[in-house]
C-alpha cells in the first residue's frame, strides 16, 4: 500500500511531465484501435450487403461467377433462360428469378461524365426483378418499363445531381444505349460506393448480353424448413453437372474474399505504422523515467535510508509507468475511435460509402490497446526503474542530479559499433545478391541491425556531430550558442535517445523517397528507350476498350497506324511436357515498333507471322525452349494450338517483361468471337509532324467515352510521377505520427532538462544572462538536438534506399536516383521541428524567478 500511495503521489507531482509520454502512448494506441475498429467497419458493411443481396442458392455458368467474369471480353458468362424453370422446378424451392448482372459497363449523362465511381469500386448493371426489393427500396419515380428507361441509386444521383428525366448513355461491349431515369432506389443497407442502374429484363439482356434469352444467373429461395444446404444439392440433381452452386454463405464468403486482399493490405501497413510510432515512443518513455528518477536521487536515498527496500523504489517506479500506460491507453482507444471515423470520411471522399451506424466496436478492439499501451509503457521503463532501485541510502547527502556522461561507455559503443558494422555488411551483401528474394532478406536484417546499430551508438557519435554541427550552427550566435552546444553535449545518452527517436522517422522517409524517385527515373529511361508509340489509350478502370470507342479512334485524321494489344488466358505446354498457365500478349505487327523488344534469339516481326508465336529469355531457359520449337497452347475458352517460336525476347527489360506474343488473327482463329478479349491497350502512332493535332484530335474522338484516357509519352511519364508521389505522400502522412511523436520527446526532454537545471538556470540570470538569450539557448540546443537525429536519419536511410534499389535492378529497374531537394527540404524543415518543439520549454524557463531558481536544492 506504501508503494502504491508513493507512486500515485509522484504521478501526479510530476503530472504535466507525464502528459507528453501519456500522448505518445495515446497516439500510438488510437492508431491502433483506429485501425481494427476501421476495417471491422468495413467488414461489417461488407458482410450486411452480401446478406441482404444473395439468395439462398445461387446458379451461375461454370465458366464463373459473375463478380469473375473475364474483364477482357467485357462479357459476362450466361445461362440460357429455359434453366430458371428447371431450378424452380426443383423439390424444395420457393420461388426462382433469372437475373442479368454486368460489371464491364460505363453510365456517362448527358454532358458525356462519367457517373461512376472512381476509387475502385465498380458500376453495375442489373436487370429489375422482385427479388431487388430485399436490398432497395424505390424512393421515388418508378421501376423501368421499358427500353428507354433506367433506374439508379440514391448515393449516385446525389453526388451527381441526377434527377427523374435526365437522360444517361450506358457504354457496353455491344455498342451504346440511351435511356431516361424513371426512378431511384436507396439501399437497406450502406451500399460501399458502387454505382448500380437497372434496366427491365429484355432490355438488359438484349444491350448487355448481345440477345434476349439469357441470364448471368439464377437465384433460388427455399421452401419453409428447407436449409439451403439441402437445396442446393436439390437444383444440382435438378440442373445437372456444368454449373457453378453457392449457398447464401458460400456467396458472402466468395465476398469477402473479394475484398480481403483489400483490407488486409490496408489494416497490416497502419498496424506496421503503428508499430513505428510504438518504437518511437518508447524512446520517449525511457528518457523521461530516466530523468525524473535522476532527479530524485536524493528524494530517493531518503527512502532507501528510512527502510526502502530496493524491490519497493523499483516496483513505485513501475506502478507510476502502469499508471501512465492505463491512462494513455485509455484515451487512446477512445481517440482511436474518433480516428475510425475520420479514416471513414476520408474514403468518402475518395468514392467509398461508409456509414456510422455500421460502426464496429468489438472487445477485443479496446482491451488489445490498453493490452499494448501498458505492455510497451512498463517495458521501457524497466530499465529507469532498476537504475532507480540501485540508488544507495549514501545518495541522500548528495546533490540530486544527473551526473555528466561525457562519453559513453566502451562496452556500449562497441556493442553499437559491431552493430552498425553488422547492419552495414548485410547491406553489402543484400546489393551483391543475384536474387531478388535472397537479396531482400539481407536487406531486411541490414535495416534491423543498422537501426540499433545506431540507437547504440548514437551517444557515441553526438560528440562529434553536435560539435560539428555547432561550429556551423551555433558558433554565429556568440557565447550563448557556445552554451546551448556545452548543454547538448552535457549528457550524450540522452542526446543521443532523444535524437533516435526523430532519426527513425526520418531514416524511412528518406529510404522511400531514394527507391520511389529511383523507380520513377527508371521507369521513365525505360519508356524513353522501348516505347515508340506516340500515344497510349487506356481505360482508368481496368475495363477493356470497347468496340465503338476503338472505331472513333481508328476514324481519327492524320495516324499512321493504331495497334491492339488484347491479354487472353491459355495454358503453354513447353516440348519437355511441362504446362504453365500464362497470358498471351495478342497484337498486331505494327506493335514491333510501338514497343522495342531486344531479343535473344530469332526476329520479333516473325513472331507475328502465321501460327508463330515469341517467349520470353526467363521462360525460354527454365523450361530449354529455343527459336524453332513448337509449343501447344491450349486457349482459355476456345481451341489447342500448336504454336512455332520464331523469337525469343530478352527479360532484362522491365516493360512487358516475361510476355509471350502472338498476332491477334492467331489467337482469333482459335477462340469464338464471344470469347475473345477486347483491346486492353491501343497504341497510336501519327503521321510525320501531325503529333500535335493529332493529339488534340484523339481526345476529342474520345470525348464521349470519358473512362478512357489519351497520353502521349510525356502524359505518361507525368501519371507515373504521380501515382508514386500519391503513395509516398500516404506513407509519409502515416509516419509522421511517428515524427510528432518523436517531437514530443525533444520537448519532453528539454521541459525535464530545464528542472534539472533550475539552480543553474537562476546563476546565469543571476550574473547578467537575459530572458531573451535564455530562451535563445534553449532553443538553439533544440535545433542542434534535431539536426542531429535528422543527420544519422537521413543518412541511414539514403543507405537503405540505397541498397533496396540494387534489388529493384534486379527486377528492370535499375537507376539510382536520390531525390536531393526533398532529402536538404527534410533536413532544413528538422531545424524548424526542433525550434517549435522548444517553444514552451524556453518560455517556462525565461518566467523562472531568478531568486527562487538560485535556492532550488
Amino acid at each position: 500500500m506504501t508503494v502504491l500511495k508513493t507512486s500515485l503521489r509522484n504521478f501526479l507531482a510530476h503530472k504535466g511531465r507525464m502528459a507528453l509520454s501519456a500522448v505518445a502512448v495515446l497516439l500510438s494506441v488510437a492508431f491502433v484501435s483506429g485501425t481494427l475498429v476501421f476495417t471491422d467497419t468495413m467488414n461489417t458493411t461488407f458482410d450486411k450487403l452480401f446478406a441482404s443481396t444473395a439468395a439462398d442458392v445461387t446458379v451461375s455458368s461454370r465458366d464463373g461467377t459473375v463478380e469473375s467474369e473475364t474483364p477482357q471480353t467485357g462479357r459476362p458468362a450466361t445461362l440460357p433462360a429455359s434453366l430458371v424453370d428447371r431450378v424452380r422446378a426443383a423439390e424444395g424451392v420457393k420461388d426462382a428469378q433469372g437475373s442479368v448482372i454486368s460489371l464491364s459497363v460505363t453510365v456517362v449523362d448527358s454532358r458525356d461524365k462519367n457517373v461512376g465511381p472512381t476509387g475502385g469500386a465498380p458500376t453495375i448493371a442489373v436487370n429489375w426483378s422482385p427479388i431487388e426489393l430485399r436490398s432497395v427500396d424505390v424512393t421515388s419515380g418508378h421501376e423501368p418499363r421499358g427500353p428507354t428507361e433506367v433506374m439508379v441509386d440514391g448515393g449516385t444521383a446525389e453526388k451527381h445531381g441526377l434527377k427523374i428525366g435526365d437522360e444517361l448513355r450506358t457504354i457496353a461491349v455491344t455498342g451504346d444505349f440511351a435511356s431516361r431515369i424513371s426512378g431511384i432506389v436507396d439501399f437497406k443497407v450502406t451500399n460501399p460506393g458502387a454505382t448500380v442502374v437497372y434496366f427491365d429484363t429484355a432490355t438488359a439482356q438484349r444491350e448487355l448480353l448481345g440477345k434476349e434469352g439469357l441470364f448471368t444467373q439464377i437465384t433460388a429461395d427455399a421452401a419453409p424448413g428447407v436449409s439451403d444446404e439441402a437445396l442446393k444439392a436439390n437444383i444440382a440433381s435438378a440442373v445437372g453437372a456444368g454449373y457453378t452452386l453457392q449457398t447464401a454463405a458460400e456467396v458472402a464468403d466468395a465476398g469477402r474474399e473479394d475484398v480481403a486482399g483489400f483490407l488486409d493490405v490496408m489494416k497490416y501497413a497502419m498496424l506496421g505504422f503503428a508499430g513505428i510510432a510504438f518504437l518511437v515512443g518508447i524512446f520517449l518513455i525511457v528518457n523521461t523515467f530516466s530523468m525524473l528518477v535522476a532527479q530524485r536521487t536524493r528524494e530517493i536515498g531518503l527512502m532507501r535510508a528510512i527502510g526502502s527496500s530496493r524491490k519497493q523504489v523499483n516496483r513505485s517506479v513501475l506502478l507510476e509507468a502502469l499508471l501512465l500506460g492505463l491512462v494513455g491507453s485509455a484515451a487512446g482507444v477512445a481517440a482511436g475511435v474518433g480516428l475510425a471515423i475520420g479514416l471513414m470520411e476520408l474514403m468518402g471522399t475518395m468514392g467509398m460509402e461508409l456509414s456510422t451506424g455500421d460502426l464496429t466496436v468489438r472487445w477485443t478492439t479496446p482491451a488489445l490497446g490498453v493490452l499494448l499501451g501498458v505492455v510497451v509503457t512498463v517495458l521501457a521503463a524497466y530499465i529507469p526503474a532498476r537504475r532507480a532501485g540501485k540508488v544507495s541510502p549514501m545518495a541522500a547527502l548528495r546533490d540530486a542530479g544527473t551526473p555528466a556522461d561525457g562519453r559513453a561507455g566502451r562496452i556500449r559503443g562497441g556493442l553499437g559499433l559491431l552493430l552498425t558494422a553488422g547492419g552495414a555488411g548485410a547491406l553489402w551483401a543484400a546489393t551483391q545478391a543475384e536474387k531478388a528474394s535472397a537479396g531482400s532478406l539481407w536487406l531486411g536484417l541490414g535495416i534491423v541491425l543498422s537501426l540499433i546499430g545506431f540507437v547504440v551508438v548514437g551517444p557515441l557519435l553526438a560528440g562529434g556531430v553536435v560539435r560539428g554541427l555547432g561550429v556551423v550552427v551555433l558558433r554565429v550566435f556568440g557565447p550563448v550558442g557556445r552554451m546551448a552546444e556545452r548543454n547538448a553535449l552535457r549528457n550524450p545518452r540522452r542526446t543521443g535517445a532523444t535524437a533516435a527517436a526523430l532519426m527513425i522517422g526520418l531514416a524511412l522517409v528518406a529510404c522511400l523517397s531514394v527507391v520511389g524517385s529511383s523507380m520513377v527515373a527508371s521507369a521513365t529511361e525505360e519508356l524513353d528507350r522501348s516505347v515508340g508509340a506516340d500515344f497510349i489509350v487506356q481505360s482508368t478502370n481496368g475495363q477493356p476498350v470497347m468496340p465503338q470507342a476503338q472505331a472513333a479512334l481508328e476514324r481519327t485524321p492524320g495516324l499512321a497506324h493504331v495497334t491492339e494489344y488484347r491479354w487472353i488466358e491459355a495454358t503453354v505446354t513447353a516440348p519437355g511436357g511441362k504446362a504453365v498457365e500464362k497470358g498471351l500478349a495478342a497484337a498486331e505487327p505494327t506493335y514491333a515498333k510501338d514497343l522495342r523488344r531486344d531479343t535473344t534469339g530469332g526476329t520479333l516481326a516473325d513472331a507475328y507471322g502465321e501460327n508463330a508465336m515469341s517467349v520470353g529469355s526467363d521462360y525460354a531457359a527454365e523450361h530449354g525452349v529455343k527459336v524453332g520449337d513448337t509449343l501447344t497452347v491450349a486457349f482459355k475458352g476456345g481451341t489447342t494450338a500448336r504454336l512455332k517460336v520464331a523469337a525469343i525476347t530478352s527479360d532484362e527489360n522491365n516493360v512487358d517483361k516475361g510476355a509471350m506474343y502472338t498476332n491477334v488473327t492467331t489467337a482469333a482463329r482459335h477462340l469464338p468471337a464471344e470469347k475473345m478479349p477486347q483491346s486492353m491497350i491501343l497504341f497510336a502512332t501519327a503521321q510525320d509532324g501531325k503529333e500535335a493535332e493529332v493529339y488534340t484530335a484523339l481526345k476529342k474522338a474520345l470525348a464521349a467515352y470519358p473512362q478512357y484516357t489519351v497520353q502521349n509519352q510525356a502524359d505518361y511519364k507525368q501519371t507515373l510521377k504521380d501515382q508514386v508521389g500519391q503513395l509516398l505522400n500516404i506513407v509519409y502522412g502515416l509516419l509522421a505520427l511517428a515524427i510528432i511523436v518523436a517531437v514530443l520527446g525533444v520537448v519532453n526532454t528539454l521541459a525535464l532538462s530545464v528542472v534539472e537545471r533550475t539552480r543553474e538556470i537562476g546563476l546565469m540570470r543571476a550574473i547578467g544572462l537575459s530572458r531573451r538569450q535564455l530562451r535563445r539557448m534553449i532553443r538553439l540546443e533544440s535545433v542542434v538536438i534535431a539536426l542531429f537525429g535528422a543527420l544519422l536519419g537521413l543518412g541511414l536511410g539514403m543507405g537503405w534506399g540505397t541498397a533496396a534499389q540494387k534489388l529493384l535492378a534486379l527486377e528492370g529497374l535499375g537507376v539510382l536516383e536520390i531525390p536531393w531537394p526533398t532529402i536538404l527540404t527534410v533536413f532544413v524543415a528538422s531545424a524548424f521541428v526542433g525550434l517549435f518543439a522548444a517553444l514552451v520549454p524556453a518560455f517556462r524557463a525565461g518566467r523562472m524567478n531568478v531568486l527562487n531558481a538560485i535556492a532550488t536544492e
